[in-house]
């Protein structure tokens, strides 16, 4: 299931959550080319945030930009 997830003041879609242990080897070396695999087959997955047990594979959420002539055509229909 999908949630959100906030760090930095920048919103995320979180696509998968996996165990940091999933990609660390007995020496307790991660492979981060395991984490750049996951991230790049998973699709709208476009970075990886690191919690204390998981890696989280997300989507940024784009912030929303007005459009001015979006805004004045609304108005003209509303007039």
């Amino acid at each position: 299931m999908k949630h959100w997830y906030k760090h930095n003041n920048q919103h995320y879609i979180v696509h998968r959550d996996i165990l940091i242990s999933s990609f660390t080897n007995k020496e307790g070396i991660i492979n981060l080319e395991g984490v750049k695999l996951w991230r790049d087959g998973l699709p709208f997955v476009d970075h990886v945030l690191r919690t204390d047990t998981h890696f989280l594979f997300v989507e940024t959420i784009q912030d929303a930009e007005v459009i001015e002539e979006t805004q004045e055509m609304v108005e003209e229909v509303h007039s």
